[in-house]
């Protein structure tokens, strides 16, 4: 890989608006730096935090398709510190799935309870705020892309499905992306159908990321990608040779300890396209 394209690199990776974050309360939570990075990602993903009626304190929940388990028990071992003998439990297939489901459910602990005091307005569920959204880190991105991106439009375009938000929250995370990382999203509507007793379809707002935003931002999460299996969420394609060995290059430069998966995956994905 040339010098310039390493330095350039490099600039992606250190370009996130230095901001004081120590005297703030989510940074004085007796959590580890990991486990808060986690949550908070995955409260833009697949994970939750939520006070049952019966508890006191609030707990986290993570759901993934059992086709993610690799992933998944990643997650469950990082949040160790947050666990209990029973946080791992299976579910049926349901919705539109064929796929067993991977359920974890933290303890009810006092420090949930303080991100939840932060991450949602009583009983409105998860707000979308910059108090919060700026303690996100390059893991958090990551956890955010590995749960709800997708690489679109032949391989060369991303989205992230943000269904849960309304467009003023999507808009919200658009600016963030764009002030804090330099990353240009697009927010766009799709229309889907929702098993709601009748599926009719409902207007939603996602992120719509171009060729060159997407590249962007897979440099800045490709680091922290933590299992072998999720890297197929960063493999761009392109059909020309050239471009595509620069790519793999950056890809293995960024994530070295899986340089021969890298490898497999991209031979699987052009089998794929034959």
């Amino acid at each position: 890989m040339k010098k310039k394209q390493i330095e350039d690199m490099k600039t992606v990776l250190t370009s996130q608006k230095q901001i004081n974050l120590s005297r703030k309360k989510l940074k004085q939570i007796p959590l580890s730096d990991q486990c808060k990075e986690i949550i908070l990602g995955s409260l833009l993903g697949d994970g939750s935090l939520q006070i049952p009626k019966n508890d006191k304190n609030a707990r986290f929940f993570i759901r993934h398709s059992q086709v993610e388990e690799e992933y998944f028990e990643w997650k469950a071992s990082a949040l160790e510190e947050i666990s209990s003998d029973a946080s791992i439990k299976y579910s049926e297939k349901s919705g539109y799935s064929e796929n067993q489901k991977l359920l974890f459910q933290s303890g009810a602990l006092g420090e949930l309870t303080e991100i939840h005091s932060i991450t949602h307005n009583g009983g409105h569920g998860l707000i979308i705020r910059r108090r919060w959204l700026n303690h996100l880190t390059p893991l958090s991105l990551a956890i955010w892309w590995l749960d709800d991106g997708s690489i679109i439009s032949r391989g060369r375009k991303g989205v992230l499905c943000t269904d849960g938000f309304d467009e003023d929250s999507v808009k919200l995370l658009a600016n963030y992306l764009e002030v804090v990382w330099n990353v240009y999203t697009h927010v766009g509507p799709i229309k889907r159908d929702r098993k709601d007793g009748n599926c009719s379809k409902k207007l939603y707002y996602r992120l719509w990321f171009g060729t060159e935003e997407l590249k962007k931002f897979l440099r800045i999460i490709l680091p922290y990608v933590p299992v072998k299996s999720m890297l197929r969420k960063a493999m761009l394609l392109y059909k020309d040779a050239e471009l595509q060995q620069r790519w793999i290059s950056e890809m293995k430069l960024l994530n070295p300890n899986f340089s021969e998966e890298i490898d497999l995956i991209l031979q699987s994905k052009q089998k794929l396209r034959e």
